[in-house]
């Protein structure tokens, strides 16, 4: 070549990834022997990568945001940010692609998952389970980074996870409606969710039962029956719980940790129950239930922020920067009915 070989090059003639070249060069494990040959053995041809850490102006990295594909407002509105973000990646030399995947059969998902393996870097939300921390172990010894979003999965070889602390965010909820029911006559807080293997919902259940038995003694947890990840289902089955297993006498709140917030605040509605809702995520369905008093307190994150970072983390670790996972977490907002706009 009569200019210095980039590792886009050396990939192509290697027939690997830029990623698994970066590696390479960067002595960095994950990369099984022979592939290391093989590129060692095109540096020797064709000369030395331009240094890496540097940006290389045209040279765009493809990332992969890898989504669940269930019904959720929270998911939906992290994909239109991913879209309204299209600016922002540009600019930065990076094309984005989103995979919406079912999370119904964890070892359909993982096999989806390794499919998006032609990518140099991914940025995942997905069930923390064994199949899908077994396919991300895969993707990453094959040279592809790989950060968690908003929800974490542990023990895997996911580079970081950027998203709030959710556990704090659980233990939040529970400070809010633990001193909204002190003093008064009722005593019960109830702690609902869906069915879900996503650490993200489990760190904020946790959280919760955690600063009410720190903070609050007096006051009683109890659990309600899973609950449909829509509306409406949510709404219905809750009903059917402060029928049959609640006294609704001594309900003083209610902290859903998922999905399903507007058919809960709905059923304590329809209940007569004038207690505290806390939700996650400021929705426009959930802005209009504030702005209703129809829920109590709603806890956000930077949805834009957290995508452009798990961005911005992939390219540094594509580059090899020094310092790409120092990465400042967002804060849990408290949003009000007082505090919207």
């Amino acid at each position: 070549m009569s200019t210095a070989p980039t590792i886009a090059d050396i990939a192509r003639i290697a027939g690997v990834g830029t990623a698994t070249v970066d590696r390479v060069l960067n002595r960095r494990p994950g990369v099984n022997a022979e592939t290391v040959q093989r590129v060692m053995q095109v540096v020797e041809e064709v000369g030395t990568p331009q240094q890496p850490g540097r940006p290389r102006k045209g040279a765009n990295a493809r990332f992969a945001f890898v989504l669940p594909a269930d019904e959720s407002p929270f998911v939906d509105l992290v994909e239109r940010q991913i879209a309204q973000a299209a600016g922002d990646f540009r600019h930065a030399h990076i094309t984005e692609i989103t995979h919406r995947i079912d999370t119904t059969d964890p070892v359909r998902f993982a096999e989806e998952l390794a499919q998006v393996g032609d990518c140099e870097g991914i940025a995942l939300m997905a069930p923390d389970l064994p199949p899908i921390k077994r396919a991300i172990n895969e993707l990453v010894r094959a040279g592809v980074h790989v950060v968690t979003l908003f929800s974490d999965v542990a023990g895997s070889m996911r580079e970081t996870c950027i998203g709030a602390d959710n556990r704090a965010a659980g233990r939040t909820a529970g400070l809010l409606l633990g001193r909204m029911a002190c003093g008064g006559q009722r005593d019960t807080l109830l702690l609902s969710s869906q069915a879900t293997r996503l650490s993200s919902e489990i760190e904020r259940r946790i959280g919760f039962a955690q600063v009410i038995e720190e903070r609050f003694p007096a006051l009683k947890l109890q659990r309600t029956p899973d609950l449909p990840p829509h509306n409406d289902g949510a709404c219905d089955a809750l009903l059917l719980a402060l029928q049959d297993d609640i006294d609704p006498a001594r309900v003083a709140g209610i902290y859903n940790v998922g999905s399903g917030s507007a058919g809960v605040a709905r059923a304590f509605a329809e209940a007569g129950l004038q207690a505290g809702v806390v939700a996650h995520d400021f929705t426009d369905e959930h802005g209009s239930l504030l702005s209703a008093n129809a829920l109590s307190y709603v806890l956000h994150q930077d949805i834009h922020y957290c995508v452009l970072t798990a961005a911005r983390v992939l390219r540094a670790l594509c580059e090899n920067v020094r310092g790409a996972l120092n990465v400042v977490q967002p804060r849990i907002e408290i949003l009000t009915a007082e505090n919207l706009h």
